[in-house]
């Protein structure tokens, strides 16, 4: 069983909100906006399961769609190199929120680089050179779980860390001050 979209989105929420707090000394330069689209960002390259759906009417199967060109690094090294491309456009502020684009160009390529590590650990694997090279990397940590635990594995996981990320919020941000 695959990570689902709760793990795929709140891992990378959980470690760019650790970066944030613990690394960022300005926190204005990196608002929890920039949190948020990266833990969006960890679904992207899940955007091949809507490909699968339209490219199935033209006789593709399943397994020639997903985990292939959107499970690879290019995906992430696309937006890596669009924050580079849009570094000199430090003073560029976008909407009212005054989010620059090369830092949302980075948190996207981190969210979905951890989308690619997650799919490679917890189960099966990724081709991360796909289509230059048809390697396959990949742990598949939930297939050494014995039998009778991996089914509900990937759920157990998502609530998991949902109470996890809620208790660490309001411990560390007061949360429930908010309500």
């Amino acid at each position: 069983m695959c990570p689902q979209a709760v793990t795929h989105v709140l891992i990378p929420i959980i470690i760019l909100q650790l970066f944030r707090d613990y690394v960022v000394k300005n926190k204005k330069a990196f608002p929890l906006h920039y949190v948020l689209i990266g833990g969006i960002a960890g679904l992207l390259p899940d955007i091949d399961l809507a490909i699968y759906w339209v490219l199935y009417y033209f006789g593709f199967i399943f397994e020639e769609v997903h985990r292939t060109f959107t499970h690879t690094l290019f995906l992430p090294l696309i937006f890596l190199i669009m924050g580079f491309v849009f570094w000199k456009f430090k003073s560029e502020k976008l909407g009212e929120r005054h989010l620059k684009l090369r830092n949302i160009f980075f948190v996207i390529a981190a969210g979905s680089f951890i989308h690619l590590v997650l799919d490679a650990t917890l189960a099966g694997t990724i081709m991360p050179l796909y289509p230059l090279l048809n390697f396959q990397i990949g742990v598949n940590l939930v297939g050494l779980l014995p039998i009778q635990f991996q089914a509900t594995f990937i759920p157990a996981l998502d609530a998991i860390l949902l109470v996890l990320w809620l208790i660490y919020l309001e411990v560390k941000h007061k949360i429930s001050s908010f309500l």
